[in-house]
């Protein structure tokens, strides 16, 4: 059990992204200068444009479902020691698992048995991809790193061939509609969201952000992966076997990126479209980093940048749409060096 004070910790984990946030606003403020503008004024229409009006809310919450399950990916690699590059391509692996499944599905089937078929075809095919790393590394030494960037460029290839040749709908680049197991918009329960895509998804990755906290904080197999991620060869002398931990952490992980792919696909648009990750799999890394490792710190990590995302949006009018991508970097950067000098400042004062 540890020693350190609850404070203490609680403070190592929420002092590096608040600090974070704030040396971004600081240099956020000397960008918006640079351009002319007022800080507050910026910011104001930042924050009107996202969460105080219904539809960029629901914005926020649409940008933020997919970045959930992907820095819930990282995080879960992350956690076993392992750095999971890959979670574009098991979030678009997923995606495409799912419109295939929910195609597939004739028109008549029960639509909350299709939306769980569909879930569970999108896990299945992102911890496929998932495990080829966890399994490559465990058996031959192969870093994950490597493997997961080069399985970005492969998987997203193969699928991009099969929709271009076989799947696609004619003068298109993306699967024929889903038949059943759509998940329902946010609009239809709240008018006020009207002409947002924010739907459902965001309550299942709410489920899965609590599943995983239990399983990590509360379970045998959650225990064993972060043993290893600590101390790989003190788990393995108190019984754990390393090998298999890395390769069901990489299958957790590639399965909860292939999730986020029901956002897009059974949420949004209802097929499967070339490209729709945009980013989401690498921004994760992010998310996970700056939410430390912790499925609720992921979780308001994921509306961070995804207000930062929408936000742009909003106040491209005043400053270019660059400054969103800046004020982002900045905060992985801060969240980076600040890490070890908040542990060094509470460790001198004996509270962590």
């Amino acid at each position: 059990m540890s020693t350190t004070p609850l404070s203490g910790r609680a403070l190592a984990a929420l002092l590096p992204p608040v600090v974070a946030i704030l040396i971004a606003l600081v240099v956020g403020d000397l960008l918006i200068l640079m351009f002319g503008q007022q800080p507050g004024a910026v910011y104001k229409l930042l924050l009107e444009g996202t969460w105080g009006n219904a539809y960029g809310f629901g914005q926020v919450l649409y940008k933020a479902t997919t970045l959930i399950f992907t820095g819930l990916a990282v995080a879960v690699g992350l956690r076993a020691g392992l750095f999971n590059i890959g979670a574009e391509s098991q979030l678009a692996a997923g995606g495409f698992a799912a419109a295939l499944i929910g195609v597939a599905l004739p028109g008549a089937f029960p639509g909350v048995v299709a939306v769980l078929l569909c879930m569970l075809a999108a896990a299945l095919m992102g911890g496929l991809v998932g495990a080829v790393p966890g399994v490559l590394n465990a058996r031959f030494g192969a870093h994950e790193v490597i493997v997961t960037i080069m399985l970005n460029f492969i998987v997203l290839a193969i699928l991009n061939y099969i929709v271009a040749e076989h799947l696609h709908v004619p003068e298109t680049l993306h699967t024929p509609a889903i038949k059943t197991g759509l998940i329902a918009r946010l609009s239809d329960f709240i008018p006020g969201f009207h002409g947002s895509a924010a739907n459902l998804s965001i309550i299942i990755s709410f489920i899965f952000a609590a599943a995983l906290g239990f399983y990590l904080f509360r379970m045998r197999g959650g225990y064993e992966l972060r043993a290893v991620g600590l101390q790989p060869e003190a788990a393995e002398y108190g019984g754990v076997s390393v090998p298999g931990t890395w390769i069901r952490a990489m299958m957790i992980s590639g399965a909860l990126a292939g999730l986020g792919g029901i956002n897009y696909v059974l949420g949004y648009k209802g097929y499967y479209e070339e490209g729709f990750a945009g980013g989401a799999g690498f921004l994760g890394i992010a998310v996970a980093l700056v939410g430390r490792n912790h499925p609720a710190g992921v979780v308001l990590a994921a509306l961070f940048f995804a207000t930062l995302s929408q936000g742009g949006l909003a106040v491209h009018a005043l400053v270019p749409k660059q400054f969103v991508d800046v004020l982002q970097g900045v905060v992985i950067i801060s969240v980076a060096t600040t890490v070890p000098e908040v542990r060094r400042a509470l460790q001198a004062r004996g509270l962590a």
